[in-house]
Formats: structure tokens, C-alpha cells, sequence
């Protein structure tokens, strides 16, 4: 007789049931054991701890390990995780797309989940079932090395992004070969470390939590049924997130009912008693990481034999270990890995280099590419008697084109920039293509390096320079500057590639520049100075081509920055949602403002901000509605007309701001968003709701409100509140939501 786990026809429940009910301590325990496949000896504890799941685990690994699991005696699948970040980037055929800030600047909720799409099918195609993204972090101190990795400095935006995000993913149904688990993460407030420093402590309070940083994983899980949290690494107020019982257990699985479960970062469980010593020794590391609601320790090998001892000794009761357990096979079971999932293998050359997945790519790479400032030379016309002359660090550098994520799990180590070289599209490629095509002269200088300050070509680019009629400098940063443990204390522009600039600037021949950058950087100088700019951060395999075609005006640029730019480091942070009093508007003229005497009040570039060759007017903004009663939803209607002689695409944007509050809250906040195309003269009408619940705020008793008062609704093409109009309504009574 089948043993009811193995029977395809009862539920889930029911198979986790009888599973459990015939599996030993020892093999519960290392279901909640994840380890390494790239650390010597790991894959050797397979049949001796029952090991439950690997990452990092890479080629034909997958299948040959799923092999020795399904020997074992109850035959239980493993599970195999992976930093899927922007595409299943660790596999030289996979489709690489733009990093999330940059693919955020698209504000393309379509776009996400499309991505996400592809990298599942991808993934799931080499045995692998689990990615360990979206990353959820907020962006607001640009020194943070993982600033790339994020949808930039909005939560609002940041909870839509990463919600399709996750439906892409996950899809329909688990069992499909075109699902994947996704896992948000870091829980929470990972990037609100002091200085920008990773991993470091966080002075975040639980009002700051549950106003700022809770509210996009909330989405995840009960938006979009995200399978899986990971915890950060760091402490808030003190308290690890590994440890924090409140806000693993009470909120996440309690108040949201996440069905998942939750995977500690690396090694979190033996940092509690080696880095920050809140536990005397690994046993007692483990036990509160257990009881807190951690149901996977990650790459803690010390786990297992101490998480035995702690059950069999009575401090740990095994319904703790019981929950966890039934919460990772319940997912193994949804996946259909004790079924024909098991061992799915389709053909490679079906699934890797689809035309369909490399034209998305390049879809996104055109669409997250943010002009700046153009002076009137963009675009720029394709003559044959155009001489073009591009230089910089980054004009022919994969490696920084792509950025972190892409190259490895060493990441910043890595240097072999022949992977993904053969789908990859250089800016300098791009242009030496289209003078193929054009007809016009393309020459290459490097000029300059972003780590080795001593490297320049002074003479080089002098003679270049003499010759050409337009110079295109692509500068910014390289994957040795960004990423874990890689943040930075200044942003400026490294090695001599200022000093590269000045010299090109100082010859007189129109500079267009192109930034290939993890994060934002401090370049006023560029501002200034440059006649154009534009900015795609790790615009991914295709983002030369898509530099190229913006310049060339053979595409309309439409994306929008999603994070602000400072002038200097020292004025940070510089996110465009300050909250009350800090801002010069609302302090009146006998109060403070928020600014340094020796520093401008406002970012260099604001949140929103993006160019277009298209003019766009706004016209007819009304609300629907000026007075609303509780739980009643706010429709705001206008009229977008593209006024220039080119089709554009506008991104429609709308803030509130509560006037007065039992506390502070921001001068703004996005609450709604809309990407749409108009076509040349022609004007489209937009509606855009605003949900009622996000007009809350978090009140002193930890409460989620909407307080009775005016409210302000700012609509408009960017944060500044030049691009903004403004109209009020009433909100008549206080309510709780959520």
C-alpha cells in the first residue's frame, strides 16, 4: 500500500501529515538545514543529517544530489535556492536583464512581472526551485553597496514593484516548469544601517517598521502570496532580526498569515554568537533563532547537531520544529517535487537564448534608460560626415554594464568578463554597429579607469579629441565598488575620470554623458557642465543598444528615476519623502531649514525626474470626489497631452500629504502611478484610485489610521513641486485599516 505522502491524490495537508508522522528528529532538523554545495564536505551530510535544501549549487550538482535524496528512506526531495537577483545570472545562457534599481526606472508594473517570467523558466529548467529575490530593502543612503539590488528609495513603489515581481515568479501553480518559489527579503530595514555600512546596526523603531519598512513586505505576502521571507542580517534597536519573535512570528506568519516559511541570510543564526555576541554559545543561537520563527538556517552547519540536542533535551518543544518543518514540505509538495517534478530536465536549447527572452531584455533596457538633461543635442542625427568619439571606463565593460549578480557568487571577485559576453551589447559596440549602418565614424579612447587612479591617456584622447564632432564618455562605477561589504564613503567619480571630463569639456566638443553606476553618484560637475545625460545604472545585457538607440532618436526615452541623487555625500540622505518640519516650505520664514549653509536644499536630481523628446501638458486634474467617508477610495482624473511632433510615453505620477497628524509624517508620498503612451499631438485621458488604506499613518500606540482632516493630492510629472498641481480633499472621520 502507498504510504499517503507518496499518494498524488490527497491534499497537501494531508500528505505533510503522514510525513511528519514517520519522520525522526534528526530528519526534521535537517529539512530546517540549508547548506552550501560549494563548501567542501557539505554535500557529503546529505544521508547523515537529512539534509533539507542547498544554494549554490550550480551545473548537473542539482540532479545528482536530487538523485541521492530520493535513495534516502523516506525519500524526501531537497530543495535547491539560488540568487536569481535580475535574471538566473549565475548561468552563462540565461537571460540577464537590468538590475531592479535600474528596471524600476521603467515604473512598468508589466515589465516586472514579465522579467520575473523568464527568470523562473530559466531557473526551474536547471533543477533549481527557489530564488532568493525581490529584494524589498529601501535605497535612501546611496553609500550602501547593495543600493543596486533595490527598487530604489520608495516603499509605496517598491510594494508594487516587487508584488508583480513575485507574481511573475511564482505564476499559478508551484508544480509548473515555469514557477518558482520567490523569497522577499532582507526582513527588515536591512538598508537603513547606520552610514550606509552593510550589515550594520539599524536605529529603527517599530512605528518606523511598521510605517516605512513593513508595509512592501506586507504586500508580498498578502498581495501577491509570497512563499518564503529572509531575514536580514542586521539588528534594529538592538535586536537581531534572527531573534526578533515579533516581528517573525507575530507579524509576518500571525498578522499577514504568511503560508510559507521564513530562511535566515548566511550564516545569521552563528553571527548571533560570533559578531553580535546577544547569545553566550551556538546552542543558545540556535534556540532563540528556532523559537523566534525562523524555519531555515542558512550555511550554519553547527545547526544540526546542536537544534538534535536542544529537542531531545525538552528546551526546544517539537511543535516549534513540527511548524517549520510543515511549512518547508508543504511547499516541497506544492512544487511537485515528490512527483513528476522530481527530476525535471527539458532540453536546454529550448528554454536558454529565445529570441522572445533577449527581445524582453532589450524591452527593459530601453525603457529603464533616464535622460537627465539634454540641450537641445539629443538626438543626435546619424550624418556621414559625423565623427563620434566614445570613451570612458565603461564604454566596453561588461562586467560593469551588468553589475552585481551576474558574474558569480564571488561577486565582487569576479573578474571573467567573457560570461554573458556573447549576448552582451557595449555601448561602444552599439555605436560601431550603427556606423556600419550609418555610415558615420566611430573612433574608441578609454581615457580613463574607475579603480586604477593612475591610469589616463592624456595624449590619447587630446588627438581623439581634435577629430571628433560629439563625444560620448560612458563613466560611473564597476562591480569591485558595489555590493555586499563593498559600501562607499564617497560617491564621487573614481580614478581620473573627472579630471577625463574636464579635459573634454575644456576642448570644446559637445559631451554627451552616459552613467553605467550601481547607485547614484555626486556629479554636479556632470550637471552642469555635460550638454546631455543620461543614466541606465547596470542596464543589463542590452543597455549599449539602448543607449545608442536613445541617442540616435531611434527611441523616445520614458524612464524616471526611482532614487534621488545628492550633490555631495555629505548631504544625505536625500530622499524626496522627508516628513514635516524638516522642509523649508513648511517651516514658513522664521523657522529652520532643511538644509546645510554650504549645500543646496534640494537633491541634484529628484525622485520622478526623467526626460523625454516629447513636451507633455497637463490639463483638467479633478478628483472625483472631495469629501470621503471611511474606507472610500479617491479617483483622480486629467488629461496628459503630448504636445511635440514625437509618440512619448508619459509616467503620470500622484502624491498626498495629510496637512496635520498626531505625528509627523512625509511633505509627500506617492500613492498612485500610470506609464502612458501618447501618441504625437494627441491627448489621453487618465483615471488613477487611490486606495484608502494607504493614506494611514502609524500613531504612537502602533495603530494604522486614516485620520479625519485635509489632505493634499499632488499630481504631476515628477517629485519637484514645480511639476506638481495640487488639490485638496476632506477625509470626515478617523478609521483604523488593516
Amino acid at each position: 500500500m502507498t504510504e499517503t505522502y507518496m499518494n498524488k491524490n490527497a491534499t497537501v495537508a494531508e500528505r505533510v501529515s503522514d510525513l511528519l508522522s514517520r519522520m525522526t528528529i534528526e530528519e526534521k532538523i535537517g529539512q530546517l538545514t540549508q547548506l552550501p554545495a560549494n563548501v567542501e564536505g557539505n554535500t557529503d551530510k546529505l544521508e547523515e543529517w537529512h539534509i533539507g535544501s542547498y544554494l549554490h549549487c550550480t551545473g548537473d550538482a542539482a540532479m545528482r544530489l536530487q538523485e541521492r535524496a530520493a535513495k534516502t528512506r523516506l525519500g524526501i526531495p531537497l530543495i535547491f535556492g539560488i540568487d536569481a537577483i535580475h535574471g538566473h545570472c549565475f548561468d552563462n545562457d540565461a537571460t540577464v536583464f537590468p538590475t531592479q534599481l535600474s528596471a524600476s526606472s521603467s515604473w512598468d508594473r508589466e515589465l516586472m512581472r514579465e522579467m520575473a517570467k523568464v527568470a523562473a523558466k530559466e531557473v526551474r529548467a536547471t533543477g533549481i526551485h527557489w530564488t532568493f529575490s525581490p529584494v524589498l530593502c529601501i535605497g535612501r543612503d546611496a553609500r550602501w553597496g547593495r543600493v543596486n539590488e533595490t527598487y530604489g528609495e520608495d516603499a509605496w513603489l517598491i510594494g508594487e514593484m516587487s508584488a508583480e515581481t513575485v507574481k511573475g515568479y511564482q505564476g499559478e501553480n508551484f508544480a509548473s516548469p515555469d514557477s518558482i518559489l520567490a523569497c522577499a527579503k532582507h526582513y527588515v530595514a536591512y538598508g537603513e544601517t547606520t552610514g550606509g555600512r552593510d550589515s550594520y546596526e539599524a536605529d529603527v523603531s517599530r512605528r518606523k517598521l511598521k510605517s516605512t519598512f513593513l508595509p512592501p513586505f506586507r504586500k508580498a505576502v498578502q498581495k501577491s502570496k509570497v512563499a518564503s521571507l529572509m531575514t536580514g542580517y542586521h539588528s534594529n534597536d538592538g535586536l537581531p532580526c534572527t531573534t526578533d519573535k515579533w516581528l517573525l512570528t507575530d507579524v509576518a506568519k500571525t498578522d499577514w498569515g504568511l503560508d510559507g516559511f521564513i530562511v535566515t541570510d548566511w550564516d545569521n543564526v552563528k553571527s548571533l554568537h560570533t559578531k553580535q555576541k546577544v547569545s553566550p554559545t551556538i546552542e543558545d543561537a540556535c534556540y532563540r533563532a528556532l523559537v523566534a520563527g525562523n524555519d531555515m538556517m542558512m550555511s550554519t552547519a553547527e545547526f544540526y547537531e546542536a537544534a538534535v540536542k536542544l529537542v531531545k533535551d525538552g528546551q526546544v518543544d517539537i511543535e516549534v520544529v513540527n511548524n517549520a518543518v510543515a511549512r518547508i514540505l508543504t511547499k516541497k509538495f506544492e512544487l511537485g517535487l515528490f512527483d513528476e517534478m522530481r527530476f525535471y530536465s527539458p532540453d536546454r536549447q529550448e528554454i536558454f537564448g529565445n529570441p522572445q527572452n533577449l527581445e524582453l531584455a532589450m524591452e527593459a533596457s530601453l525603457k529603464s534608460i533616464v535622460m537627465l538633461k539634454n540641450d537641445g543635442i539629443l538626438p543626435l542625427k546619424p550624418t556621414k560626415d559625423l565623427t563620434v568619439l566614445v570613451t570612458g571606463p565603461n564604454a566596453d565593460d561588461v562586467i560593469a554594464q551588468l553589475g552585481d549578480w551576474s558574474f558569480g557568487s564571488m561577486q565582487a571577485g569576479a573578474t571573467n568578463d567573457s560570461f554573458h559576453r556573447e549576448q552582451a551589447v557595449t555601448t561602444l559596440q552599439a555605436f560601431q554597429a550603427a556606423s556600419k549602418q550609418y555610415g558615420f565614424k566611430v573612433e574608441y579612447v578609454k581615457g580613463a579607469d574607475c579603480i586604477d587612479s593612475e591610469f589616463e591617456q592624456v595624449e590619447e584622447l587630446a588627438r581623439a579629441l581634435t577629430q571628433a564632432d560629439v563625444v560620448i564618455a560612458c563613466v560611473g562605477d564597476t562591480l569591485a565598488q558595489n555590493g555586499e561589504f563593498h559600501d562607499r564613503a564617497n560617491l564621487d567619480l573614481t580614478g581620473k575620470q573627472q579630471a577625463m571630463l574636464e579635459q573634454i569639456k575644456a576642448s570644446g566638443v559637445p559631451l554627451i554623458v552616459n552613467l553605467v553606476a550601481s547607485k547614484p553618484m555626486t556629479i554636479p560637475w556632470v550637471a552642469e557642465n555635460a550638454n546631455a545625460l543620461l543614466c541606465g545604472f547596470n542596464s543589463g545585457t542590452k543597455g549599449g543598444e539602448a543607449v545608442k538607440r536613445v541617442i540616435l532618436g531611434e527611441h523616445n526615452p520614458s524612464g524616471k528615476l526611482t532614487i534621488s541623487f545628492p550633490y555631495h555625500v555629505g548631504q544625505l540622505p536625500v530622499f524626496y519623502n522627508k516628513y514635516e518640519g524638516w522642509h523649508a516650505q513648511n517651516s514658513h520664514t522664521t523657522g529652520h531649514k532643511e538644509r546645510y549653509i554650504d549645500m543646496p536644499e534640494h537633491p541634484l536630481f529628484s525622485f520622478g525626474e526623467g526626460k523625454s523628446y516629447s513636451q507633455f501638458e497637463y490639463s483638467n486634474v479633478y478628483l472625483k470626489q472631495v469629501v470621503i467617508e471611511p474606507n472610500t477610495d479617491i479617483e483622480v482624473s486629467l488629461t496628459v497631452t503630448n504636445k511635440s511632433v514625437i509618440d512619448g510615453t508619459e509616467i503620470v505620477q500622484v502624491y498626498f500629504n495629510d496637512h496635520f497628524s498626531s505625528v509627523t509624517t512625509p511633505i509627500k508620498q506617492l500613492c498612485g502611478f500610470e506609464r502612458v503612451d501618447i501618441p504625437a499631438g494627441q491627448s489621453v485621458d487618465v483615471t488613477i484610485k487611490v486606495n484608502f488604506s494607504d493614506l494611514a499613518l502609524v500613531n504612537s500606540e502602533l495603530e494604522e489610521v486614516v485620520e479625519a482632516g485635509t489632505f493634499s493630492l499632488m499630481v504631476g510629472a515628477s517629485s519637484k513641486d514645480k511639476d506638481l498641481i495640487t488639490l485638496e480633499f476632506e477625509v470626515t472621520q478617523t478609521t483604523k485599516v488593516h
